[in-house]
């Protein structure tokens, strides 16, 4: 079962519909569409993790970044590597700092005797214990649930896949040493992937899922126009006309709506007004 809805007062701040949805990734500069803002507003209803698919660069991550920042919650963020294991994602033990209490103790115990079960439970409470970013989304905000970021999870193996879909289960943790680690509330997850593999369909059964794609010319007109603001109305439109052609055309790397505002930026610090083949060529290494 999916753990209940969020009843606490920090639940007031969330979108009540579609359309206050669309308006919270406005105010923070995301232009989405209806289906974004749909699929967004039913994962923070029903209390479940969102899973976004996409190419690179087409605003998946942004969409995690704006929630936090809309809703004024902590926003927690993995960065998936392949390797990616329990000790860089969950948590691990400050080993460092351990001996030292060991030893610290040994150096007691001439005057008062080694007590070995003391020593184990000091060394192993929660002060030594190292919280990453999975273990620390569990933890209660009074803020309100943080916004948990699990940004590239396609970078990882079915190994971590595997833990994680336990973890989305019940959001919880077992540490042996100190039992098990409960979510009060189950934090807003994004999980974003950029399909360099397949994603194991468990996994994503966990998840209400969408696909990002590549905006529409006129959507990425008004991104550029909202996160480029200096720049002219001809420029925008004859850059994003030029992004939206090379698109079709086949590359080995196609330019996402990150590279479009790049390119934006610097054609802006050019003082540029319109396109012409000369800015194109020596910029063209931006986008």
């Amino acid at each position: 079962m999916w753990p209940a809805r969020v009843t606490t007062n920090s639940a007031t701040t969330l979108p009540q519909s579609i359309d206050a949805t669309l308006k919270l990734l406005k105010s923070g500069g995301y232009v989405g569409d209806r289906a974004l803002a749909t699929v967004l507003f039913l994962a923070l209803r029903l209390g479940r993790p969102l899973f976004l698919e996409g190419e690179a660069g087409v605003g998946k991550t942004e969409i995690a970044k704006v929630l936090a920042a809309t809703l004024g919650r902590k926003l927690i963020r993995l960065q998936c590597y392949e390797g990616l294991d329990v000790s860089s994602a969950v948590y691990e033990w400050n080993y460092a700092g351990q001996m030292m209490a060991i030893r610290l103790a040994e150096a007691e115990s001439a005057e008062t005797g080694f007590d070995k079960k003391r020593i184990e439970e000091d060394i192993f409470s929660e002060r030594f214990l190292v919280k990453r970013p999975l273990l620390q989304a569990l933890e209660p905000d009074v803020a309100g649930v943080p916004v948990l970021l699990i940004d590239e999870l396609d970078r990882t193996d079915e190994a971590f896949e595997a833990y994680l879909l336990e973890l989305l289960s019940d959001f919880q943790v077992t540490v042996p040493e100190l039992g098990l680690i409960k979510a009060p509330h189950p934090p807003i997850v994004i999980i974003t992937s950029n399909r360099t593999r397949e994603i194991h369909d468990a996994l994503k059964r966990r998840c209400l899922y969408h696909w990002l794609d590549y905006p529409s010319a006129e959507r990425e007109l008004s991104i550029v126009r909202a996160k480029s603001p200096g720049i002219g109305k001809r420029l925008a439109s004859e850059l994003v006309a030029f992004v939206q052609a090379i698109r079709k055309e086949d590359l080995f790397k196609v330019p996402g709506v990150a590279e479009t505002l790049d390119w934006a930026s610097a054609l802006a610090e050019l003082d540029a007004v319109a396109l012409d083949p000369t800015e194109v060529s020596d910029t063209l290494g931006v986008l």
